[in-house]
């Protein structure tokens, strides 16, 4: 049994899907419809790119793998540095420090760090290689009118694009879109500033890890954060009051004194600087009729866990595949309702973990501020306290487990939040690990996540008799079926898994765990679970 190869690019008889924006979250979503063979319209109201500053700098591997799947992310790997370690410090005492499980084998490291502008240059060059995509580049959006036959995405010169759906990316200061759709952006703004600078000067022993500080005499009672990034350049991250002024800083000497109490007595060059605040903020809805929200228009965390970036790749990948399923006619619209229930506790999950960071780094009350410090100081010589040392928990792949598209598995209950630097047991729900696969006949595909992208996969444990398959409606609807056994030579796969030989399972386009089943006519339904078709039904194998 082999696998489909990824859709043809062809126009399938629909209008162009609009994405609104054109940051690394937008290029994502259009790549990933593109490669699902829709035609894509790209909105953004800059004039052209503006490649300045780092930016969100460390891109996680599943991320990487998502990126790959559009022909960037091993390059973004290569050229990127790549880190395996992240510790953590009180004043001048390293409290702790963790690596990175991978449960299968994956090509990626956990973490690259690389500038936003290199992503989006490496993204914009797969654009341009790409004829479904058209980018428009001065195309201010003012309005969003729908109806039942598409979207009418108005621009600020009176004129309007149409499309079949709109995925809008506009990024943090989305005001006239969340408008325009009705939507409430609730949540708080915290009060400190933080300062970035990005600095190309050598430390040795530091290229390869990140490291946190908390209290440390250059910054009393406020944060420190330092990641490597390529050409020698550190990120440096200051927590600083909310009357911070850089100018002032820069005037007085401060910010030369600033850096040197990091850096010490060596030449540096300031690369870029910036000072924001960090909002805690996420949409009512992330689906509107037609529309979808995504990334940073949806959601905004501090960037304490890299969960920003990150996550809004993650619901690129989610919105596409299933605007791709519902415009190819393999599944009903109702299929996108599911874009909000996944993407939407996605981002509360990440609220809830980054929110939890920033009452840690600044303290709201007296009490929280004891707290700390009292958990700091234990954390020195008390191995169970570092465990409630909260510098940022890294960014992770959302569990699926309690969507409507999940079939459960009463045999692999969902255990919660996994340890910090771990992933999940594979379950119901949960991202399959990647591993090495070997399919006759496509030596295209290497990977278990490469094989599973390519559609709805059904994998058979060695015992697990053939599956009575659901009706391909409209001809053409990508459900592949293979023997693990014939997949994976020297029982990776398996091991990755934990699966036994009884049982099949069912892979997402995304690579996430559908089903886990042990009854052949199981299968049918959790397919039609899936693509939220309960009409689907089974034809005999």
């Amino acid at each position: 049994m082999t696998s489909p190869a990824m859709t043809t690019p062809e126009d399938p008889g629909t209008a162009p899907v609009v994405v609104i924006g054109c940051g690394p979250v937008g290029q994502t979503t259009a790549l990933l419809l593109a490669r699902w063979g829709l035609p894509v319209v790209v909105l953004d109201g800059r004039p052209e790119r503006d490649l300045v500053g780092s930016k969100a700098i460390c891109q996680q591997r599943d991320v990487l793998d998502v990126w790959d799947s559009v022909g960037v992310g091993a390059e973004l790997a290569r050229r990127g540095v790549t880190w395996t370690t992240a510790r953590t410090f009180h004043r001048d005492h390293e409290l702790f420090s963790f690596e990175f499980v991978d449960r299968g084998r994956s090509p990626f490291p956990p973490f690259v760090n690389v500038s936003q502008c290199l992503t989006e240059e490496l993204l914009d060059s797969a654009i341009a290689a790409q004829p479904l995509i058209e980018v428009r580049w001065g195309h201010e959006v003012t309005g969003i009118a729908q109806d039942d036959a598409g979207v009418s995405v108005s621009r600020a010169d009176g004129t309007t694009v149409a499309g079949s759906y709109a995925v809008a990316c506009a990024g943090p200061r989305a005001d006239v879109v969340r408008t325009a759709l009705g939507l409430t952006f609730e949540g708080q703004t915290f009060g400190d500033q933080f300062l970035i600078c990005d600095i190309r000067t050598d430390l040795p022993g530091w290229e390869t890890e990140r490291r946190f500080y908390f209290d440390p005499e250059w910054n009393p009672g406020r944060q420190v954060l330092i990641h490597p990034c390529p050409d020698s350049t550190f990120r440096i991250d200051w927590q600083v009051p909310p009357e911070f002024d850089l100018a002032a800083e820069e005037a007085s000497g401060g910010l030369d004194r600033r850096i040197r109490q990091v850096i010490g007595d060596r030449p540096y060059e300031i690369v870029w600087k910036s000072v924001y605040r960090f909002h805690s903020r996420v949409v009512d809805r992330m689906r509107v009729g037609r529309v979808l929200v995504a990334g940073d228009a949806a959601h905004l965390v501090s960037p304490f866990g890299a969960r920003g970036l990150n996550s809004g790749v993650l619901d690129a990948e989610n919105a596409a595949w299933k605007l791709a399923f519902v415009l190819r006619g393999w599944a009903p619209e109702t299929l996108l309702d599911s874009y909000h229930d996944e993407r939407h506790a996605a981002a509360v999950e990440n609220l809830d973990v980054t929110g939890a960071t920033m009452r840690f780094l600044v303290p709201g009350t007296p009490a929280e501020a004891e707290h700390r410090l009292t958990v700091l100081e234990r954390a020195t010589t008390d191995p169970a306290a570092r465990a409630e040392v909260d510098s940022g928990r890294l960014a992770e792949p959302f569990w699926y487990v309690d969507s409507p598209l999940t079939t459960p598995d009463g045999r692999r209950p969902f255990p919660g939040r996994p340890v910090r630097g771990d992933v999940p047991v594979p379950a119901p729900g949960v991202l399959a690990p990647d591993a090495p696969v070997t399919v006759p006949g496509r030596p295209d595909l290497v990977r278990l996540r490469q094989l599973a992208r390519a559609g709805v996969t059904v994998l058979l444990g060695d015992d697990a008799a053939a599956p009575p398959l659901p009706e391909q409606p409209h001809g053409g609807l990508p459900v592949a079926v293979h023997r693990v056994r014939d997949l994976d030579a020297d029982g990776t796969l398996r091991e990755a898994l934990g699966a036994r030989p009884d049982e099949t399972w069912v892979l997402r386009p995304d690579a996430h765990v559908a089903a886990v089943l042990t009854r052949p006519a199981d299968v049918a339904p959790a397919v039609a679970r899936l693509l939220s078709s309960p009409a689907l039904s089974p034809v005999p194998a």
